[in-house]
């Protein structure tokens, strides 16, 4: 078996990525992000932020149907993919968003609908704390809340021994053959093709990358998040896979109860990664919900100048 590679290679492990066509490079906020951008430009930007360990081609067949409507703009996460991974200083939640934020403004985008997969909702839900106003906020199995019990203590604590042993992510990386991403995928509860597999494994196959999604996990602070998710004003739909089994489907519902504009959309049959699986169901419940909204001025179909 070959050594692992600390960061994935555009020209190597990205050589055949999904809708490669649509990547570019970007700076901004002093990294360099892989960035994918597809639909008509005059459209409703939608941006698309991906989950702990995941990158762009989470979105392989959602992010084409959604252009259909939309132009969607979905990064790799800093640390995750093909995008440089954040100092240690700016790993929080809040240092994520900012970074999310900076990367808006050098593309010049202002999303009229945001939607995220498991923690890059907990982003999407800090950008909107802080100020970001899109007419809908989408969160697929999202990460909002502590783990329950001792394992909101247990967890972080032993995610940031991890990060900061950096033999804990080539020891992954040289362990991530085929069988071990299958176990991993089947703990989420969902059940993906063997292309989508090995697209998780040539990630994981990657120490970098592997450090970002252990990077992201020991300095987040959810805790902070479920005490001010209360003031969230912008309408939210929460999308739950009823065979989840990374984030228990009740605590969506519990959390709707907490929240001044939001409801759920339980997806049967379906696990974490419920967009991987059934993308088709997936944009429909997206494009339902926004097409439900009451219209929007038109400077909201616009990119910003």
């Amino acid at each position: 078996m070959s050594a692992p590679s600390d960061r994935p290679v555009w020209e190597r492990e990205g050589a055949d990525w999904p809708n490669r066509a649509a990547s570019r490079f970007v700076t901004a906020s002093g990294l360099r992000w892989h960035v994918q951008e597809m639909g008509d430009s005059e459209a409703p930007v939608l941006l698309l932020l991906h989950g702990t360990g995941a990158a762009t081609h989470s979105w392989a067949r959602l992010a084409p149907l959604l252009a259909a409507r939309f132009r969607v703009v979905a990064p790799d996460l800093p640390g995750h993919g093909f995008t440089d991974p954040l100092p240690a200083g700016r790993l929080s939640l809040p240092g994520m968003a900012d970074a999310i934020r900076d990367l808006m403004g050098e593309l010049a985008v202002t999303p009229s609908i945001v939607v995220g997969h498991s923690a890059g909702a907990a982003i999407l839900v800090r950008l909107c704390l802080d100020g970001l106003s899109p007419r809908l906020l989408v969160a697929l199995n999202g990460a909002l809340t502590p783990f329950p019990g001792l394992a909101s203590v247990l967890f972080p604590g032993l995610a940031r021994m991890l990060f900061l042993n950096p033999i804990t992510p080539r020891i992954f990386a040289w362990t991530a053959d085929r069988p071990a991403v299958e176990r991993l995928i089947r703990g989420t509860g969902s059940r993906l093709d063997a292309r989508s597999l090995d697209l998780y494994r040539r990630l994981f196959r990657c120490p970098g990358h592997v450090a970002g999604a252990l990077g992201m996990m020991a300095n987040w602070d959810l805790a902070s998040l479920d005490r001010a998710v209360a003031a969230l004003a912008v309408p939210t739909l929460l999308v739950v896979g009823g065979d989840d089994k990374a984030i228990a489907p009740e605590t969506a519902f519990a959390l709707k109860d907490r929240l001044p504009n939001a409801r759920v959309n339980l997806l049967r049959n379906l696990g974490h990664l419920a967009h991987e699986e059934a993308p088709d169901r997936v944009a429909a419940v997206i494009l339902e919900a926004f097409e439900g909204l009451p219209a929007a001025p038109k400077s909201l179909y616009r990119t910003v100048p």
